[in-house]
């Protein structure tokens, strides 16, 4: 099976494109899904000594000052402020929760992964709402708000399974053990995950399409080179504290299903095909990694 691995994202991402409007009726099994995903890669780590880093401090840093950096500056000169708020979102945007099952494919520390996954979505859970107060179409909506509807969305499928394993970690080890024999079967569900999500962003797309072509063909345009500008940083930056692929995912690989929730629900609705294209684009650029990496690993 793992010689063929390489090509399980593109399989996932073309299934979605065709099969956009089967997958849309299958979106209630995503947050399970993502619950079983996260379920299997924290089995592998011993949660109780999670440890916060400078690489880790670097990489929200960027996040927080390039996404306010984009909204102003691509505001400023192009008056677009659809635009402007993709291009935030694209760099809010949280790390994938799933991000731990590709990173480790490719040799990334599953605790600096973990740790960074928890800390991220945190972090945004709080800086997105002050966003959306200053910027958001919902001025009635206040940080408090927006806050409490955020951590709602994370809470189940980032919470709950990190307090599950830690409780199993802590009285059923044997039952913790168990479950890690099954931790390669996190990539696969991921799998299954992208193809239902990426089918809803298409569908969605296609319903937004019409009289939006513009915005939708610069989306597609420069969601990829934000792809290649957070990809190549993150490698950048954790070259220079000693894990390379950890820093590249962490950075580049986005929780683009919650993104989009964010961008429909608080901003222009269209600024979440930003996104759309983002996770197409990302997806890709992970299968040529497996791929690559599998052919190293090979030779």
């Amino acid at each position: 099976m793992q010689k063929y691995r390489s090509y399980v994202l593109p399989v996932a991402i073309l299934l979605g494109v065709l099969f956009h409007s089967v997958s849309v009726h299958l979106s209630f099994l995503v947050p399970w899904l993502i619950f079983t995903i996260l379920l299997l890669n924290f089995v592998t780590v011993d949660l109780r000594h999670l440890r916060f880093s400078t690489l880790h401090l670097w990489l929200i840093i960027f996040q927080l000052t390039v996404s306010a950096g984009l909204y102003l500056l691509v505001r400023s000169v192009s008056g677009d402020e659809t635009m402007a708020q993709g291009f935030m979102m694209c760099a809010l945007c949280p790390v994938a929760a799933s991000v731990v099952v590709i990173s480790s494919m490719l040799g990334a520390d599953r605790m600096t992964t973990t740790t960074y996954t928890m800390f991220c979505n945190l972090v945004m859970s709080i800086a997105a709402p002050l966003y959306f107060t200053l910027i958001g179409i919902h001025p009635e909506l206040t940080f408090w708000q927006s806050f409490l509807m955020i951590l709602r969305r994370i809470t189940p499928t980032l919470a709950f399974p990190f307090f599950t394993v830690l409780a199993l970690q802590q009285w059923a080890p044997k039952a913790n053990d168990w479950l890690c024999r099954y931790r390669n079967l996190s990539f696969y569900l991921w799998a299954i995950a992208l193809f239902i999500t990426l089918g809803r962003t298409i569908d969605y797309i296609f319903l937004q399409g019409h009289g939006n072509e513009h915005i939708i063909i610069m989306s597609a345009i420069f969601s990829t080179l934000m792809c290649a500008i957070q990809f190549g940083f993150g490698k950048w930056l954790g070259h220079r504290y000693g894990d390379t692929v950890a820093g590249g995912q962490l950075l580049g690989q986005k929780n683009t299903a919650m993104g989009i929730w964010m961008a429909n629900t608080y901003l222009q609705p269209l600024s979440s095909v930003f996104l759309a294209f983002y996770i197409i684009w990302q997806n890709m650029f992970n299968s040529l990694q497996l791929w690559w990496h599998d052919k190293r690993v090979r030779s």
